[in-house]
């Protein structure tokens, strides 16, 4: 359907109140225009991942009266579809080695390259000859791989910020311990799940041009963009566990139930009154995705 939407958690910690409020945005986003919602775990992060992690943040979402579509999918079982990616981007001589180390990226993005933003990589590898390339090789270090992107502006209409436009970097697809990149995994999952509406933190929203473009790439229909606001801490910085009672189990030492935080998440977005407890279906009912913009932050 032409609005399946998704919420893909990375089971490296508990999800706070502020991933709890995309979760339900999201959730809102695609069951109140009758789509799908889907629940995909991204776990390539291996040496981060813990799988009580992901058992509490399911718990957590089904706690909050948020159900899904179909079984739970993982990333980290979906390597031959992001090695065909890979085949197919190579075959339209769109890779190349990186071998730049953290701070060579560092120092070479922070000096001016023209049309690219400040930090984006510049391009570095793609520069080098092939005798460069050779004595890297021989070097023993692994490489990355990254897109040759050639600087291409990509823009689009996202539903809650508007108009958004952004230069794309040659991004790595593959890091140098060859696990799949991000970038290359969430348009690959996107496009073979059929999700026709992305509704995420806005702090993703610098990452969507490259999404863009290499979706189209890889032939695959782009999905609508939603980049809902994040929740803020007191000091005005994004929510973190330094800010205290920020999880349901936090919430629910206070003598919240997850009843009690649905509905003050649902008045932060205003779907609820002070004091009122809508059930998730009335919720739907309420939401308008079009009205959104109200409270979009800063």
């Amino acid at each position: 359907m032409d609005s399946d939407g998704r919420f893909a958690p990375s089971p490296t910690g508990s999800l706070h109140v502020g991933n709890l409020r995309t979760a339900l945005l999201a959730w809102l986003f695609a069951r109140s225009q009758s789509g799908r919602f889907l629940v995909r775990v991204e776990d390539l992060d291996a040496g981060r991942v813990r799988p009580e992690y992901e058992t509490e943040q399911l718990a957590d979402l089904r706690a909050l009266g948020l159900d899904w579509d179909g079984p739970v999918v993982r990333q980290s079982e979906r390597a031959p579809l992001y090695a065909a990616a890979l085949e197919r981007l190579d075959a339209q001589g769109l890779l190349y080695p990186c071998w730049c180390t953290r701070a060579e990226i560092r120092e070479a993005a922070s000096a001016p390259h023209g049309a690219l933003p400040e930090g984006a990589y510049p391009g570095t590898c793609l520069r080098l000859t092939a005798a460069e390339r050779d004595a890297r090789r021989a070097g023993g270090r692994p490489a990355a791989l990254r897109v040759r992107a050639d600087g291409a502006r990509v823009a689009f209409e996202d539903r809650v910020c508007g108009p958004v436009e952004g230069v794309v970097d040659d991004f790595v697809v593959r890091r140098n311990d060859g696990v799949c990149a991000y970038n290359l995994a969430v348009v690959v999952d996107d496009g073979e799940q059929g999700i026709a509406e992305v509704a995420r933190g806005a702090d993703l929203l610098d990452s969507t041009p490259r999404q863009l473009w290499l979706g189209a790439r890889l032939g695959l229909a782009a999905p609508r963009h939603a980049h809902v606001p994040l929740v803020l801490g007191p000091d005005g910085a994004r929510l973190a566990k330094r800010h205290g009672a920020v999880t349901l189990a936090d919430r629910a030492r206070l003598g919240q139930s997850p009843e009690d935080v649905r509905a003050e998440l649902a008045a932060s977005v205003g779907l609820a009154e002070t004091g009122e407890r809508p059930a998730p279906d009335e919720l739907v009912g309420r939401f308008d995705p079009d009205r959104m913009t109200a409270v979009a932050a800063p």
